[in-house]
């Protein structure tokens, strides 16, 4: 695995190369606990709905802070089949968006599928027309053989399914997946305005679904990049702020930093990155695409993305070096450490000569998304438990960079703060050794979709991070967790499954855990499912709920719209 670094206002690059039972309503607990889902209610978060003709009002429960007024927006997947035909993976389902808005004390819930081309065609034609993630798109079955053969080396669409995330540019919003395709939304009306192909404005295959905003609105992110000669490069972009002038900002989009491949035909799998005041990071982790599979398989009937991933099970100890795209190198030493999957950065931040970086991260090499697919995650409650016991072993990790490394200091411990664990040899072949200090760890427990005090704490040293808790992937419980002492509390609920907690700060707060965390959360069974939970951020209680009388599939990502 590897990990890049590069100074924001100056193309600057380093690389870290290695890569009980029952309980009771609003329980709050100082540890994590194991709940068992013989019911196998989780189900319920992965089936189908309709979208709703108009915001329906919530039963609202507790006292919701009076400050509190705003917008809740999520995506995820909201449509698991088309026809006859589902969809296979948890990233395949069509993307629905979702909205509480809260005003006045009052609670009102609405959805609404995206008009993606993914969407309109296969509601047309009333199956499975563009690939997803894991679940191939056939030609029309009515065409002759003639005009199939011609479609399948035509080639594959790529896939406009948003289902991932929704973030502002500017003063628009766009839900995204992590292909080229974002689409512009109205985040009040949640109709679907426009799609953008990126490739129009910036030299990348797609970007992720995490990208960083500084304080200005200007945003950054990261994405693949297939140049010359099938040269592979990751290239950071900037898109300013709302112009003055009104025009639009992704017009005017550019690559601030290149960042070279270790492998040329092998670019990693990204899903978000690292970014302090002065560093980007980023993580090349062993889980690969395979550009000759991804550029031939859509000439392979039965081919979708995961056929293109691959795993490189000797990537933690490759040796390498930075290759000349980016001049100005921090440094040519290589960090490395063993290997992990890796989909979500908590935070970064720099200190006394270090980049402390934060991670959400997966043992070894084999491809967490492998387990993944629909069938496996609504199997019964013992069989989800099986399938989970062989996937990697999730943790928490802060790893430390040392930026000021001398060629005598050979064979030492190189971090010298005296608040981690965290280590950093250098050898004597010049590389950087690098062990975490584990922040986290439970068996099969994992402390994922993380969140902090954004405004605050971004690029910042900090203390508190929130987290989904995924107990054998199936999300039961949210978690705070004090990455300075290690402490934890969770919220848990007997039969609740809960999505990303969002902090929203108090206004004028000074304290960085003074605010709530907004989640919606799903209850099968109950009269009211579905409901939008709002919790006391310091102490992981229950301030208020707004209940509504829907199920409520599974989300991934979202914002807090003031």
């Amino acid at each position: 695995m590897i990990v890049f670094g590069s100074v924001k206002n100056k193309p600057v690059s380093y690389f870290f190369k290695k890569v009980f039972s029952q309980f009771k309503r609003n329980q709050v607990f100082k540890t994590s606990s194991l709940v068992e889902h013989p019911a196998a209610g989780y189900r319920k978060i992965f089936e189908t709905v309709e979208e709703l003709n108009e915001p329906i009002p919530a039963k609202i429960t507790g006292v919701i802070p009076s400050w509190l007024g705003g917008s809740l927006l999520r995506m995820g997947p909201g449509l698991f089949e088309v026809g006859d035909e589902p969809f296979h993976h948890l990233f395949d389902g069509q993307a629905l968006m979702h909205k509480f808005d809260l005003k006045n004390g009052q609670v009102t819930y609405y959805r609404k599928f995206i008009r993606t081309d993914a969407y309109v065609r296969a509601m047309t034609e009333n199956r499975v027309v563009i690939t997803e993630f894991g679940t191939v798109g056939y030609p029309d079955p009515c065409k002759n053989i003639f005009s199939r053969f011609f479609t399948y080396f035509r080639g594959t669409e790529v896939t406009d399914n948003c289902v991932v995330n929704v973030y502002p540019i500017g003063e628009d919003f766009y839900a995204v997946t992590e292909t080229n395709y974002i689409t512009k939304v109205d985040p009040d009306s949640l109709e679907t305005l426009k799609k953008v192909d990126l490739c129009k404005y910036l030299s990348v295959n797609g970007l992720t679904a995490h990208p960083h905003t500084d304080t200005d609105g200007t945003v950054y992110n990261i994405g693949n990049c297939f140049g010359k000669n099938m040269s592979l490069a990751y290239n950071i972009v900037k898109i300013p702020p709302a112009q003055k002038d009104k025009s639009d900002p992704i017009e005017k989009s550019e690559v601030v930093v290149q960042l070279p491949s270790s492998e040329r035909l092998k670019p990693s799998y990204m899903h978000s990155f690292g970014m302090t005041d002065n560093y980007f990071v980023f993580v090349e982790q062993p889980v690969k695409i395979n550009l000759l599979k991804f550029l031939s398989a859509w000439s392979i009937r039965g081919a979708t993305y995961m056929d293109c991933f691959e795993s490189n099970d000797s990537m933690g100890v490759r040796k390498g070096g930075a290759r000349g795209v980016v001049t100005g190198y921090l440094s040519s030493h290589k960090f490395r450490t063993s290997a992990f999957n890796l989909f979500h950065h908590i935070n970064a931040y720099e200190d006394e000569g270090f980049i402390v970086v934060d991670l959400c991260t997966w043992k070894g090499h084999d491809f967490v998304y492998n387990y993944l697919y629909l069938a496996n995650l609504k199997e019964e409650w013992e069989e989800v438990k099986k399938a989970a016991m062989r996937a990697p072993q999730p943790e928490v990790r802060r790893y430390v960079l040392p930026l000021d490394i001398h060629r005598e200091e050979q064979g030492k411990n190189l971090v010298s703060l005296p608040y981690t664990t965290a280590t950093a040899v250098l050898h004597s072949d010049g590389t950087i050794w690098l062990e975490p200090e584990v922040l986290f760890s439970r068996p099969r427990q994992a402390f994922e979709f993380p969140q902090i005090n954004y405004s605050l704490c971004r690029g910042k040293k900090y203390s508190f991070a929130y987290g989904l808790g995924l107990n054998h992937f199936i999300p039961d419980r949210i978690v705070k967790l004090n990455v300075q002492t290690k402490e934890t509390w969770v919220w848990q609920e007997e039969e609740c499954y809960p999505s990303e907690p969002l902090f929203v700060p108090t206004p004028g707060a000074t304290e960085e855990d003074d605010g709530v965390l907004l989640s919606i959360v799903v209850k099968p069974g109950a009269e009211r499912p579905g409901f939008l939970l709002v919790l006391d951020a310091m102490k992981l209680t229950e301030l208020a709920r707004a209940e509504v009388n829907t199920i409520i599939p599974v989300t991934f990502h979202g914002m807090y719209k003031p």
